[in-house]
């Protein structure tokens, strides 16, 4: 039996395929960060309001968390499509759930980053 785990699956090209591979390892490494500095290192953790706009002030602050959303995006359709893919649907369906997921994807950076400059704003 051949491991076939390291490989792009059928219906999936090699550059999808390692983008998302970079996209996990990524999120790996951005997750601690994230993790390190909203509940270790912010003054007392973050709890209030006024604390996480005041947070947000900092100019790398908006820039990991919108790295952070990006790549967590991309990750999970990309790994929702692997799944889909999984389940052998026609070509055609296939096209419509790109679309859908692209659309969805795209729909959530948009929002995910307006919510984020809206925050920034805030200060």
């Amino acid at each position: 039996m051949v491991d076939t785990s390291s490989t792009p699956k059928d219906g999936e090209n090699t550059w999808l395929w390692l983008i998302k591979i970079i996209s996990g390892l990524t999120l790996i490494i951005i997750l601690f960060i994230h993790l390190y500095v909203n509940h270790l290192l912010a003054p007392e953790g973050l709890l209030d309001f006024n604390g996480v706009i005041a947070y947000f002030q900092n100019p790398i602050v908006p820039i990991m968390e919108g790295t952070f959303l990006v790549f967590v995006v991309v990750h999970s359709l990309l790994g929702l499509r692997a799944i889909i893919l999984d389940l052998n649907p026609s070509r055609k369906a296939m096209v419509v759930w790109n679309s859908l997921l692209t659309v969805f994807g795209l729909s959530a950076i948009v929002y995910g980053i307006w919510l984020l400059t809206s925050i920034v704003a805030q200060g």
